[in-house]
């Protein structure tokens, strides 16, 4: 007997929105369609201003009828949701359709208490009393495996971890058993490990509940776990949709392909032990270009660029009315580690281990307690005015948000001239000189040297602020989370930019990332840090083949692998966090041993 195909729980037909640009229209979504059934998740995959997270908005009806118009065709459950009162709107959402965003905080009250906002649901949709709520509610939180479930009931979100507060808006989301759940962009903002714990709830409450899942992305890892079909959009229009195993095997568009190219796949670097580009596609013609690895510059000194030895950074906390030192928070411990000539050497570790702070540490822009930095045989740590002057020309630092690294005020040619004038390195003329060889260096033109900050793009912005890196001709980069906050495509240029300028000038990179899959293609060495300390050091390819210490073996276990087939293998249920840095003021370290287990490969014991 043939099985009846189930009908979709949400139908999308010719969805189109349009926003206000004064006296017109411009429509930023054209034409999307598609249909999505009980218990199967569809991820709508692109970058930024792709249209993806609009789409998601008009479904629901969250944009404004002042400042958007949205035309097409709606059903949920054969409902057509455009046509609905917005009163009957309002209890659609969450009773039939629930959506969680990308920054829990943001979505998350800060005035009322995490068990209070997910029972108001119950109470508000399903009339229950407060007490039954209560019980829900705390049925729910230990369901999204919140540990102490009934403890952390009253706790508020600024109380919870940015992976608590996204199972919270799981759980919110979830109280009502809809029939769709809309995830935008759910993981983004999420270290590697809690990703993937997140991920996998949402597919274990999938399967309980049968819920179709429509998944916003740009990660085509996240893609590859989640989704049985996908959606691509490139400027607001869908350019292709494919069973997901499809899509991954033979993209049809060479947009596709660009994404596709731009995330690692698994073991891909096992061949190479030095760093490697992302592979080019032209989006005319969809051709992918592929780089050989890069030739190893790293072992041609005897001296290491920078050295650091026993380095210690920590915060202290004061408690109480007389404000009495209660502890501190052990940033960074006894971290030690040399940096060679032409070297990419990557901190990894999830947030809060102290990979930031160490990075800061070593050009003080925090003040380390103790330990050795030394920078061409001078000790950083202990020196002066004159001398630290001279530091910060051979070792410098690109942050994580360019736009709030750049001077808003500033045209990019004052921005890259500045530092040269400022330290007497050369005269105006000289300067102007080295800002076109700079921005022409990173891939930009000479047109753009009499713009400002805001008239660029995220990607554009970082290139510049490498460019204005570059012009003390420094020694050493410390790259602090440089690409995280970038589309997959863009982020893969910079990191081609990175490894090319490395070739090209002979610099050492500090590369510090939460991002495995980016510190397997751009690093020779990997340092992985865990509470303040270096837990394993070693080349990158003994780190991702063979991890010996076990936090080192979580976090590559974390990785989303680009491959459909294993999007069925669950890992292993986690509730773990990073615990608290945070120690008592008599608080003394242990003493630690490590233990060499390969070529230039020690861990922690």
């Amino acid at each position: 007997m043939k099985r009846e195909t189930p009908a979709p729980v949400l139908a999308v037909d010719n969805l189109s929105v349009s926003f206000r640009h004064g006296d017109s229209w411009q429509k930023v979504v054209r034409n999307i369609s598609f249909s999505l059934y009980p218990g199967k998740t569809l991820a709508i995959v692109g970058e930024s201003g792709s249209g993806k997270s609009v789409t998601a908005m008009a479904i629901m009806r969250l944009l404004s009828t002042r400042h958007s118009r949205t035309e097409g065709q709606v059903l949920l459950g054969g409902k057509s949701l455009l046509a609905l009162p917005e009163e009957e709107m309002r209890r659609v959402r969450g009773a039939e359709v629930a959506m969680i965003f990308q920054e829990p905080m943001t979505s998350l009250n800060p005035a009322f208490t995490i068990g209070n906002q997910i029972a108001e649901v119950f109470i508000r949709h399903q009339g229950l009393s407060a007490r039954q709520a209560k019980q829900e509610a705390i049925a729910l939180l230990e369901k999204v495996r919140i540990p102490h479930a009934a403890q952390r009931f009253d706790e508020y979100p600024h109380q919870f971890s940015g992976g608590m507060r996204q199972r919270a808006m799981i759980a919110m989301a979830l109280a009502l058993k809809p029939k769709l759940l809309i995830a935008d962009e759910p993981t983004t903002a999420l270290d590697v490990t809690i990703q993937g714990q997140i991920l996998d709830l949402i597919k274990t409450l999938q399967a309980e509940n049968n819920t179709a899942v429509l998944f916003i992305t740009h990660d085509m890892g996240v893609v590859a776990e989640t989704a049985d079909d996908t959606l691509v959009m490139f400027r607001g229009d869908a350019i292709e949709c494919e069973h997901t195993p499809t899509l991954f095997a033979a993209p049809q568009q060479p947009y596709t392909r660009a994404l596709l190219s731009s995330v690692p796949a698994a073991g891909e670097m096992d061949v190479s032990s030095t760093p490697c580009k992302f592979p080019s596609v032209n989006l005319q013609t969809g051709e992918i270009h592929r780089y050989p690895p890069e030739a190893d510059l790293s072992l041609t000194s005897n001296e290491p660029v920078l050295s650091v030895k026993n380095l210690v950074t920590r915060f202290p906390v004061k408690k109480g009315f007389f404000n009495q030192l209660a502890g501190y928070i052990h940033a960074v411990e006894n971290v030690s580690f040399d940096l060679w000539p032409g070297e990419t050497l990557s901190l990894v570790g999830e947030s809060g281990c102290g990979k930031s702070t160490t990075g800061r540490s070593l050009i003080r822009l925090v003040q380390a307690q103790s330990g050795h930095v030394r920078l061409h045989g001078y000790d950083v740590l202990q020196a002066g005015r004159q001398q630290q002057k001279r530091m910060r020309q051979d070792i410098q630092m690109i942050f994580q948000d360019p736009f709030a690294s750049l001077n808003p005020r500033l045209k990019i040619q004052e921005t890259l001239i500045e530092p040269l004038l400022e330290n007497g390195l050369a005269t105006r003329q000289q300067a102007l000189a080295r800002a076109h060889e700079l921005i022409e260096k990173v891939g930009l033109s000479v047109a753009v040297l009499n713009r400002y900050p805001h008239e660029f793009s995220g990607g554009q912005r970082q290139r510049i602020c490498i460019a204005r890196a570059l012009a003390m001709n420094p020694k050493v980069i410390i790259a602090d989370e440089s690409v995280s906050a970038l589309d997959v495509s863009v982020k893969a240029q910079v990191v081609n930019l990175i490894i090319e300028l490395q070739r090209t000038m002979k610099i050492a990179f500090l590369f510090i990332s939460h991002d495995m899959a980016v510190i397997e293609r751009i690093s020779h060495r990997v340092a992985v840090m865990y509470l303040g300390e270096i837990v394993e050091i070693g080349p990158r390819q003994a780190i991702f083949a063979n991890p010996q210490h076990p936090y080192t073996q979580k976090l590559i276990a974390a990785i989303p692998k680009t491959d459909p087939s294993r999007r069925h293998l669950l890992r292993e249920a986690n509730n773990d966090e990073l615990p608290s840095p945070f120690r008592d003021k008599d608080w003394q370290p242990p003493t630690r041993r490590y233990e060499q287990v390969g070529n230039q490969h020690w861990v922690m014991r």
